[in-house]
């Protein structure tokens, strides 16, 4: 299991972001040397946890919870057949790509040291939005990533350090619980009878999707108890979260 790039990038500004401005820093790209990661502050405020990383529009990106997105080789290969295109590393706007790493089935609060020092916890997968859709210009981009759920996933800054391409990754932490990425993804977007299951992740899911799902069991229950069926899909006790999270990445 290892780091295979640290990827960052500069603004730019282009005709299908949602910033203020049009700016996204979705086209990352490999950093030549190492790269120094930190708690970046609260989301409307902190923005990427990479040194020399963009992060466009504070409103829907960046921030503690969502500080480093990470994302596999593995399943850039996959959407390289589906596509049938190459992707390098860094083309689904990821700060780091991994090798020998199952994203999807990382639990959250799963906590991974990277090189010597950095410690991250994972918090949520990815939500598609449309700078991720122009950015690679795929017809129905943003329902087809949601479909198929391999979303990558997002973590927070446990404890500082600097990384490099080539450094090993090590999962220090793997919670007992059943919540891992895919799961709560689906929860959130797809499948929402699923969002009572994600609440065993407690506080280290990503605060957004955890008012969500306690909003979800306070209104429709926890589904083991006889109370009223609550909607499938994207709609659910917070209204339509896919939008409302919309572009939860790294732009």
């Amino acid at each position: 299991m290892k780091l295979l790039t640290v990827n960052v990038g500069r603004p730019k500004t282009v005709e299908y972001s949602d910033a203020p401005g049009g700016a996204t820093g979705i086209d990352k790209r490999p950093a030549d040397g190492p790269v120094a990661v930190r708690d970046p502050g609260p989301k409307g405020v902190g923005a990427s946890g990479l040194a020399g990383d963009t992060v466009c529009d504070l409103r829907h990106h960046g921030g503690s919870d969502q500080a480093v997105y990470v994302y596999a080789r593995e399943d850039l290969d996959f959407w390289e057949r589906e596509l049938g295109r190459p992707l390098a590393n860094g083309s689904f706007g990821e700060n780091l790509t991994t090798s020998g790493l199952d994203l999807n089935g990382t639990k959250i609060g799963e906590r991974w040291r990277v090189g010597p020092d950095l410690v991250l916890e994972a918090t949520s997968g990815r939500i598609p939005c449309r700078t991720f859709g122009g950015w690679l210009g795929e017809r129905g981009w943003v329902r087809r990533f949601t479909q198929q759920g391999v979303t990558g996933a997002y973590f927070r800054v446990l404890v500082p350090g600097e990384v490099r391409a080539g450094d090993p990754i090590e999962i220090v932490h793997r919670p007992d619980h059943e919540v891992t990425v895919a799961l709560a993804f689906r929860a959130v977007t797809t499948e929402r009878e699923l969002l009572p299951r994600i609440l065993a992740a407690g506080d280290a899911l990503h605060p957004e999707e955890l008012r969500t799902a306690r909003e979800y069991v306070a209104k429709y229950g926890d589904g083991d108890d006889g109370d009223q069926a609550a909607p499938s899909g994207p709609q659910g006790a917070s209204g339509d979260r896919t939008g409302a999270r919309e572009g939860r990445t790294t732009v």
